[in-house]
């Protein structure tokens, strides 16, 4: 614990740094540079995470339980997700370099708020979909006490979501690996920082093209993962195991030897009880709702006139933003870059729906037999972070290579590229419905003896599909987001280019022209709005009217 706590105070220490610090120049491809430069981007990445948690116990929390909220923050949280890691770099890094003038701070904080970019949509619609699945029977249970809203929250919601939210964590870790590297090696018109860390690492490798350093990256990362693996998440999934919706004793718990040895170490009891005691404390307040004095004597609006009115301010404020883009993009564009956009987006719609029904057939079956074998999920666990971390730019080189090899169609064979990293939100959940899954009611099944295709189709997936389809959401939006790097790739002079949506923006990124980057990410987000609309959202409906698990 003192070793920790002395990482993270010279971490510190180097991101308070002046900002020459953060030159290229500093960027070394030794070996022996890597456990410093791992600390500082693990660091960014728990920051960003803690951001990612706030952001999700907030915005979730307020979209799930406000109607009107729900209308306006759902469907932003589709375009946020859709929104390309380097399009917020775009605008963050100059405000944060102003913001911090002369301090490594502004660069540091420009690379946490885009890890935070591409860590915290998963936890936010995973956090919204169990508030929205809360079984009756606890629900009414809840009300029965009397709790008030506060009470509830901590009471009954966090903990039923706690599973699925600490999975998800996990994703979001994975998550920020893969993006690690446009995240640390900045470079914005003028403004080219390549802040010290393994993404900044990996860039000046893949650039110098050293497979050794390479090597190297993949292995530091390997020793990262099992660390945090170990040493936080595996704890908090045994943890998070007792809050578990069933009526029965689990017969296969979830074990941690960190866990264990903080339970029975005293000093770790001395110096957790004031902190535990002051958190039920304040978990256990009536803290009375926030409410507007009333007036007695105005008359109440009626409902339908408030959503009226409600719906008339999201309808003028969206006619503002349209009308604003179209202001900047209509004295450069015509209607036949408006067709290339479309004819781009479709292409790229056609790849992302075949490839999240080839990672459903794939990764369902997978994730189920390994969530209903706990002593396979402490296995399974750390494998699966390391893949779903493994940054696709390292992958560039070898699909490159097999491509020109054997004369490949880049439009088909370089599509896998987009679900690399994105294809495990599928699995991490369906692995948290499964483990999140009662034993009662597998009991119930083995005693009425449904088996087979039957006891799939009557038992198992009604209670995995709210996670599913929370997968499913985040995977296609992040293979949309993916398709940018995904979609153009090059390793030395040979350049290959598969077309669709995200080659366009990429190419039109290199170009500098702004009017078509904006026409494309507007197409982009409005492909994804109408993927969400029209499929997974009234699948979320579905699954809210006719599986939870009462």
């Amino acid at each position: 614990m003192f070793a920790l706590l002395v990482l993270l105070g010279l971490g510190l220490r180097q991101m308070m740094a002046p900002v020459a610090a953060a030159m290229p120049a500093t960027i070394s491809l030794s070996p022996l540079a890597l456990p410093a430069y791992v600390l500082r981007t693990t660091l960014r990445m728990f920051f960003a995470l803690f951001a990612s948690l706030l952001f999700t116990l907030t915005y979730a929390t307020l979209a799930a339980k406000n109607r009107r909220a729900e209308m306006v923050l759902v469907p932003l949280l589709d375009v946020l997700q859709s929104v390309p890691v380097l399009g917020y770099l775009s605008f963050t890094v100059v405000f944060f370099v102003a913001l911090f003038p002369g301090s490594v701070l502004g660069p540091e904080c420009a690379a946490i708020f885009a890890i935070f970019t591409s860590q915290a949509w998963n936890m936010a619609f995973s956090f919204y979909q169990t508030l929205r699945t809360i079984p009756l029977d606890i629900d009414e249970a809840s009300r029965a006490f009397r709790f008030s809203a506060w009470q509830r929250f901590w009471r009954l919601e966090v903990p039923f979501a706690m599973p699925g939210l600490i999975w998800n964590m996990m994703m979001s870790m994975s998550g920020g690996w893969f993006f690690i590297v446009a995240s640390e090696a900045i470079s914005v018109g003028n403004i080219s920082y390549a802040l010290p860390g393994v993404g900044s690492y990996v860039a000046k490798a893949i650039a110098a093209r050293d497979l050794h350093a390479v090597f190297y990256a993949i292995g530091a990362m390997t020793i990262a993962i099992l660390l945090y693996d170990q040493l936080l998440f595996r704890p908090l999934v045994a943890w998070a195991d007792k809050f578990r919706s069933e009526q029965t004793a689990t017969q296969t718990v979830p074990k941690s030897l960190v866990l264990d040895l903080f339970r029975r170490a005293a000093f770790m009891h001395s110096l957790g009880a004031p902190i535990g005691s002051a958190l039920d404390f304040l978990m256990r307040r009536r803290f009375a709702p926030f409410a507007w004095p009333s007036h007695p004597n105005r008359p109440a609006i009626p409902r339908r006139v408030g959503d009226i009115i409600w719906l008339t301010c999201i309808a003028a404020t969206t006619i503002f933003i349209v009308l604003q883009l179209l202001h900047f993009v209509t004295p450069t564009l015509t209607w036949h870059d408006v067709q290339i956009v479309t004819g781009n987006g479709f292409l790229t719609l056609l790849r992302v729906v075949v490839l999240i029904i080839l990672a459903t057939l794939i990764w369902v079956p997978i994730g189920v037999q390994v969530g209903l074998r706990p002593e396979l999920v402490e296995k399974v666990q750390p494998v699966a972070q390391f893949l779903a971390a493994f940054p696709a730019n390292l992958m560039f080189p070898v699909a490159v290579v097999l491509i020109v090899h054997f004369g490949a169609d880049p439009v088909i064979w370089l599509s896998p590229l987009m679900i690399l990293g994105t294809q495990w939100y599928i699995l991490f959940n369906v692995i948290a419905g499964t483990t999140a899954y009662p034993s009662d009611f597998k009991e119930a099944a083995a005693t009425f003896r449904i088996q087979g295709w039957r006891w799939w189709r009557d038992a198992l997936l009604p209670g995995i599909f709210p996670y599913y389809i929370t997968g499913a959401i985040t995977a296609s939006g992040g293979a949309w987001n993916a398709s940018i790097v995904s979609e153009v790739v090059s390793w030395g002079p040979t350049k290959l280019d598969a077309g669709g949506l995200g080659a366009y923006i990429a190419r039109m990124t290199a170009a500098g022209d702004f009017p078509r980057i904006a026409l494309g990410i507007a197409v982009m987000s409005a492909m994804v709005i109408a993927m969400n609309r029209l499929i997974w959202r009234p699948l979320y409906a579905f699954a809210e009217r006719r599986m939870r698990l009462d």
